[in-house]
C-alpha cells in the first residue's frame, strides 16, 4: 500500500521537532534528541495508521500507543498538540512545570490520550504487553464467537522503546510472556540509535535484538534510516511498510528494528549523547530552523498547519468511529447479557449479589481460603481473572475448573485451555508480571490479579509503584508471609517487606488473620478500584476464630482495624495484631484477662484503610486514653509506632530469619503469647 505522504506531512513532522526543542530549551531541562529524531515515526502513527477517536480517549475501539522511552514525553506531547487530543501550545510552552498538563514523563490521568505512566525503562514495554493480553481475553470475554481480529474488542497495541528499555530485564522478561502468548496484537518499535546517557551503547549492550527478538518468537523486521551508514533518509514509506507486514501477522508480536541518529537533522550535535537529556542550545536550535526554514522565534508553530493536522485526525477518527458505531450497535442487539456485563465493569461495580464464603472453625492457612474465595467468584465475576509467576499451587490463585490463557499449541495435560481462557501464567518473571497487570487493568474491561511469594515482592516493587502512582486496582497476592514459611529459611522469610511495602503511598496492604478475614478482604478490594492492593497471605494453617459473641464479626476487615475481642471490664492494655500474629494476641488476651488485667484484642489487617476512617471510629478502636498498647507483627516494627504511641511498644522481629520449622521459629523469635503478655505487663508498669 502506498502511504500518502504530503509536504504538509513532512512540515508536521518538522513542527513537532521545533517544538520539541523549544519547549526544553525554555524550561531549561529534558530530553529533546530523540523527539526531534523520531517526530516522523509518532506522526506516522498518529495520523496515518492507529484508529483514534479526538473526541472519546476512553473509546474501547481505540489502538493504543505506549511510549515506553516516557523521557521522550515531547514526542508524544507534539502529536497530542499537533492532533487534537487534549493539549494546546500553552501546555507545550508549559513543559516540566508546576501545574502543566505535560510533565517531564507521560503520566496517566494527568494527560488525556496518554495510556499509562512511563518512565522508569522497559516498564512500557510490559505495559504494553498487558494491554495486549487483555485485548484478547476481552474479546473472549465479550464477544466470544466473533472470529479473531472481527470483534469491536479488537485492537492493536503500539510501543515505542529505546536502547535502555531493551537493556532493562523487565523488556525481556515480558517480551518472552508476549511471543510465549502469540500476540499478534502487539507492535514494538525499536529505536536503535545506540546512544544512552553514558555514550554510545558499545560500552554496556552489543547483542544481537533482532536475533534476540526472533529467539521469543516474535515477527522482526529491520528499517535502517541510515542506509548502512551511507546516508540519512527518513523512508516512511518502509516503515509504514513493515507496519502494515506487523498487523498482518496474527500469530506473533512484531518487532521493528528503526535504525536512526539521535537528533537527526540537527545541524550540529545530531548523534551526540548530550543531547540526550540536555536542552541543545540557542545556537544549534537557530542552525535547525535555518536548516527547516521556521521563523527565528520560540515555538513559531503555523496555525493553519495545526488546523490542518487536526482536521485530519478527526476526519480519520470519525471515520473509524463510525465504522465501529454501526459494529457495535449490531452487537448489542446480538449481546443483551454480555452488555449488562459490560456496563457493569465500566460503572466499576460488582454484582448487588455477591457472595462471598464463609468458613466454620477450623484450621486452615490464608492462602487455601484465598483459593477457595477465588473458586466462589469465578462464576459471579467473568471479568475477574489472574495467575502466579510459577507458583499457583503454592500461592492458591488458580479459579478451580477454569482454563488457561494460552494459544492452543501451548497448553499442557496439567493446564488445559485455549486463548480467551482465565487462568494466567507469567512463568518466573515477577516484574513483568507487575507490569502486565497494570496494562491488563489499564485496559478496564477486566481485572486481573497476580501471585508469588512475598519474599519475591522486591522483584517487581517498581511495577507495584506504578500502579499506586496511576491508581489502578491491580491486585497483587503475595503468600508465605512471615518467619512462619519456615525451613525455606532467611532467603524466603520476609522480614522488611510488610514496612516497605506500606510506605508505598496510595497501596493498601491487607493482611488478613484468619480465612474470614481473607474472604472479606477480597470482597472490599474488589470494591475498591481507585489505588491497588496487596493481599499478604499465610503459608500455614490459622485458626479459623468462631465468630459470634466471643469474637466479632470479619466484617470489621472493611475499616482496616476493628475490635475483634473485648476486655472483660475496663480496657487496660491493647493488643493489636495482624495475620498469624492475631491468634497469638488472642491468647495472650486470655493469659492477662486470667490475672485480672483488661485486654482489648484489635485485629488491624490493613493500616491504610483504617487510616481512612473518621476520628470517631479511630479513637473507638483505639481509645487516646489507653496508652498501653502492643503491637504484634512478624516484622520489623517499623509504622507501627504510630498506632502503639509513645508509650506502646512492639513485638517484632528486627533480623533475618533462620531455617527451622515455622512454628519453632515464633517461639524462638519471641511470638508466644507468655511474650506478648511479658510485653503487655511491661508497658502497663
Amino acid at each position: 500500500m502506498t502511504l500518502e505522504w504530503t509536504e504538509q506531512d513532512a512540515r508536521a513532522v518538522d513542527t513537532a521537532r521545533i517544538l520539541a526543542v523549544d519547549a526544553v530549551e525554555k524550561t531549561g531541562n529534558g530530553h529533546p534528541g530523540t523527539p526531534v529524531s523520531l517526530a516522523p515515526v509518532a506522526y506516522l502513527l498518529y495520523q496515518k495508521v492507529m484508529n483514534t477517536d479526538p473526541q472519546d480517549s476512553a473509546w474501547i475501539g481505540r489502538d493504543r500507543f505506549v511510549l515506553s522511552a516516557g523521557h521522550a514525553s515531547m514526542l508524544q506531547y507534539a502529536q497530542l498538540y499537533l492532533g487534537g487530543l487534549g493539549l494546546e501550545l500553552s501546555d507545550i510552552e508549559s513543559l516540566r512545570t508546576w501545574g502543566s498538563k505535560t510533565p517531564g514523563h507521560p503520566e496517566y490521568g494527568h494527560t488525556d490520550f496518554v495510556e499509562c505512566t512511563t518512565g522508569p525503562l522497559g516498564a512500557g514495554i510490559s505495559n504494553a504487553v498487558g494491554m495486549a493480553m487483555a485485548a484478547r481475553r476481552e474479546h473472549g470475554v465479550y464477544d466470544p464467537e466473533a472470529p479473531a481480529g472481527e470483534s469491536v474488542f479488537d485492537h492493536f497495541v503500539y510501543t515505542v522503546a529505546g536502547d535502555g528499555c531493551l537493556q532493562e530485564g523487565v523488556s525481556s522478561e515480558a517480551s518472552s510472556l508476549a511471543g510465549t502468548q502469540e500476540l499478534g496484537n502487539l507492535v514494538l518499535i525499536y529505536d536503535d540509535n545506540r546512544i544512552t546517557i553514558e555514550g554510545d551503547t558499545d560500552i554496556a549492550f552489543n547483542e544481537d535484538v533482532d536475533a534476540r527478538y526472533a529467539s521469543y518468537g516474535w515477527h522482526v523486521q529491520h528499517v535502517d534510516w541510515t542506509h548502512g551508514g551511507t546516508e540519512y533518509k527518513e523512508d516512511l514509506q518502509a516503515l509504514y511498510d513493515a507496519i502494515e507486514a506487523a498487523k498482518a501477522v496474527t500469530d506473533k508480536p512484531s518487532y521493528i528494528r528503526l535504525t536512526t541518529v539521535i537528533g537527526w537533522p540537527l545541524p550540529n550535535k545530531q548523534g551526540q549523547h548530550s543531547i540526550h537529556g540536555s536542552k541543545i542550545g540557542g545556537d544549534e536550535i537557530a542552525a535547525l530552523k535555518d536548516l527547516l526554514k521556521f521563523e527565528q522565534k520560540p515555538f513559531g508553530v503555523e496555525q493553519d498547519l495545526v488546523d490542518a493536522t487536526r482536521a485530519n485526525l478527526a476526519a480519520r477518527g470519525k471515520a473509524a468511529r463510525e465504522a465501529w458505531d454501526a459494529r457495535f450497535a449490531s452487537w448489542v442487539d446480538a449481546n443483551p447479557e454480555r452488555v449488562a456485563l459490560l456496563q457493569r465493569v465500566e460503572a466499576r461495580k460488582l454484582p448487588e449479589d455477591l457472595k462471598l464464603p464463609v468458613f466454620e472453625e477450623g484450621k486452615k492457612s490464608t492462602r487455601a481460603a484465598s483459593g477457595e474465595v477465588l473458586a466462589e467468584l469465578a462464576d459471579q465475576l467473568p471479568e475477574l481473572w489472574g495467575g502466579s509467576a510459577d507458583l499457583a499451587g503454592s500461592n492458591n490463585t488458580t479459579m478451580k475448573g477454569q482454563k488457561s490463557f494460552l494459544p492452543d499449541n501451548r497448553v499442557s495435560k496439567d493446564w488445559p485451555g485455549d486463548k480467551y481462557g482465565r487462568t494466567l501464567h507469567f512463568g518466573i518473571r515477577e516484574h513483568a508480571m507487575g507490569g502486565v497487570l497494570n496494562g491488563i487493568n489499564l485496559s478496564g474491561l477486566t481485572r486481573a490479579y497476580g501471585g508469588t511469594f512475598l519474599v519475591f515482592a522486591d522483584y517487581m516493587r517498581p511495577a507495584v509503584r506504578l500502579a499506586a502512582l496511576m491508581n489502578l486496582d491491580s491486585i497483587f497476592v503475595w503468600t508465605h508471609d512471615s518467619v512462619g514459611v519456615g525451613e525455606d529459611g532467611p532467603t524466603h522469610q520476609p522480614i522488611e517487606h510488610l514496612a516497605a511495602l506500606r510506605a508505598i503511598p496510595g497501596l493498601s496492604i491487607v493482611r488478613p488473620s484468619d480465612a474470614n478475614e481473607t474472604s472479606v478482604a477480597w470482597g472490599e478490594i474488589l470494591r475498591r478500584t481507585d489505588h491497588p492492593a496487596g493481599l499478604i497471605l499465610s503459608r500455614q494453617d490459622l485458626p479459623t476464630i468462631p465468630r459470634g459473641d466471643t469474637y466479632a464479626s470479619a466484617e470489621g476487615v472493611a475499616q482496616g482495624a476493628y475490635v475483634v475481642s473485648e476486655a472483660t471490664g475496663d480496657v487496660q492494655v491493647i493488643l493489636i495484631g495482624t495475620g498469624s500474629e492475631l491468634s497469638v494476641a488472642l491468647d495472650a488476651q486470655e493469659k492477662l484477662q486470667a490475672e485480672g488485667v483488661g485486654t482489648r484484642v484489635v485485629s488491624m489487617p490493613c493500616q491504610e484503610w483504617f487510616d481512612e476512617q473518621s476520628d470517631e471510629y479511630k479513637e473507638s478502636v483505639l481509645p487516646a486514653d489507653v496508652t498501653a498498647r502492643v503491637s504484634v507483627e512478624a516484622g520489623i516494627a517499623m509504622g507501627w509506632s504510630k498506632y502503639v504511641g509513645p508509650k506502646g511498644t512492639s513485638v517484632s522481629i528486627e533480623h533475618f530469619g533462620a531455617s527451622a520449622a515455622g512454628g519453632k521459629l515464633f517461639e524462638e523469635f519471641g511470638f508466644t503469647a507468655d511474650h506478648v503478655v511479658d510485653a503487655a505487663k511491661s508497658v502497663l508498669s
